[in-house]
């Protein structure tokens, strides 16, 4: 075990109390559990790996939790791996390498079929390599130009019984006042 993630004698952790660590832990391991990584042994040391790059930078950045920081490192961890595997270099304009690689990676089924291949450095089967790509290029969106004009609203038959010209409640209330009728009527011949 690597002793820079043991905890000081003051029972902290890179300086931060241990409960922010655990739930950065937490967090970090329901993201992997989102992307169906069910391997405990490989989860395990998914998470450790994120949160000790976490710890590399909690000292510097004090104003940040150990949650924000695992979430960084875990996003960025993810995202180097897609570029490695997709050769696709991530850049600061495209933000969508990440969200169209996880999107390629459950497409590929490589939690059904390749979870040990996550997170890995190759090289990795010719296989995997080509499903990832493969769906990731199916994963991107097929832009279209579009316009969207302002319509009018459309307030169905209520503007019928409104627009009348001098008295625009007179036939509503007169509809009402017959509704009442009727339901009178209904009473007094049904008791």
């Amino acid at each position: 075990m690597n002793p820079a993630i043991l905890p000081d004698a003051t029972g902290k952790l890179a300086g931060r109390p241990l409960e922010e660590w655990n739930a950065a832990y937490v967090k970090v391991e329901n993201y992997f559990h989102a992307l169906r990584i069910r391997n405990k042994p490989l989860l395990g040391q998914l998470v450790l790996r994120v949160l000790e790059r976490a710890q590399r930078r909690a000292p510097n950045e004090l104003d940040r939790s150990a949650t924000q920081l695992a979430a960084e490192e875990m996003d960025r961890l993810v995202t180097e791996w897609f570029s490695e595997v997709l050769q696709a270099p991530p850049t600061k304009a495209d933000q969508t390498l990440s969200t169209r690689g996880r999107l390629a990676l459950l497409l590929a089924d490589m939690p059904g079929k390749w979870q040990e291949q996550f997170l890995r450095p190759g090289p990795w089967p010719e296989e995997f390599v080509s499903a990832m790509r493969e769906n990731f290029l199916l994963a991107g969106p097929d832009f279209q130009i579009s316009k969207m004009m302002p319509r009018p609203f459309d307030l169905g038959p209520i503007t019928t019984l409104t627009n009348l010209g001098k008295i625009p409640y007179f036939r509503i209330a007169l509809i009402w006042v017959l509704f009442a009728l009727l339901l009178v009527a209904v009473f007094y011949l049904t008791h």
